[in-house]
């Protein structure tokens, strides 16, 4: 038994090469068919966007943004509206009557947004919103304060 080990480990054994390079061909052709070809970029038709000419004008409306504070204190652009222990607000919805006139004037629909603080009363907020009752308005949403 010996004899015919080392018989075999003396053997050179050689690797055939025809068949591997069968196998790479046949490999080859399979991936060519299978394949799909791709369109490169350059062949796409693109549109990149640019400017385009309005064909009409858009009408934007004129919102004004009323901030209730914490404190109590009402802001319409940056004026201080009533005493925060008053419930009436007579100067905001005077200014209110104003700015809907003005937007009429003007054709834009006039808009508030009512934008209260985390930790504001919601009586003033209710107040706010009566003050646009008061001056017509009716286009009022809610935002948040910044």
């Amino acid at each position: 038994m010996n004899a015919w080990l080392d018989e075999l480990i003396n053997e050179k054994t050689e690797l055939q090469i025809a068949p591997l390079i069968d196998v790479v061909f046949l490999l080859l052709i399979y991936f060519m068919v299978s394949s799909s070809l791709k369109r490169s970029e350059a062949d796409l038709s693109l549109s990149l966007p640019s400017q385009v000419a309005q064909a009409q004008s858009v009408k934007m409306p004129d919102e004004q943004i009323i901030e209730v504070l914490e404190s109590g204190v009402i802001v319409l652009n940056g004026r201080e509206f009533s005493d925060p222990q008053k419930r009436d607000m007579g100067d905001l919805e005077h200014t209110l009557t104003r700015y809907r006139e003005a937007s009429l004037l003007t054709g834009n629909p006039a808009m508030i947004t009512v934008a209260p603080d985390d930790d504001s009363m919601h009586e003033r907020v209710i107040d706010v919103l009566n003050a646009c009752a008061g001056a017509g308005i009716k286009n009022v949403t809610f935002g948040s304060a910044e």
